[in-house]
């Protein structure tokens, strides 16, 4: 690793967006960047959390879906997030054509960490196909 100056590094963003304009492409072109932080143990302190400011927003109108806990669920109700608890989901009793259906609809999903883990087994792989 290496320290990486600021104007390097905008410089860089900028000669891949003149590239990108260039020449066109069907489908979207991605940039990931990655930044290691110098005296950090991501294992140890795993309450780092930040967030950026985006200059444009990346979807308009993205319909995002809460898949929680009673908590997370409350919270998505509060600020009109749609959402599906654990009971809801086990309805879909691993439908496909309900948890393809389900994954049309939204953009995205959100998942509380109780139950990220039991996803694959009552939905299948539906949501991973759509």
């Amino acid at each position: 690793m290496f320290k990486l100056q600021s104007e390097v590094l905008r410089e860089a963003i900028s000669q891949i967006g003149t590239e990108a304009k260039d020449k066109k492409r069907k489908f979207t072109e991605t940039v990931e960047l990655q930044i290691g932080l110098k005296n950090y143990d991501p294992q140890k302190d795993k309450r780092f959390s930040g967030s950026v400011k985006l200059p444009h927003i990346p979807r308009p109108k993205m319909k995002v879906c809460m898949l929680g806990d009673a908590q997370h669920v409350e919270e998505a109700q509060k600020i009109g997030l749609e959402y599906m608890d654990v009971e809801g989901l086990k309805k879909l009793n691993k439908n496909k054509k309900l948890v393809k259906k389900l994954a049309k609809k939204f953009h995205a999903f959100l998942a509380s960490e109780a139950v990220i883990k039991q996803i694959p087994r009552l939905l299948g792989p539906g949501l991973n196909k759509a």
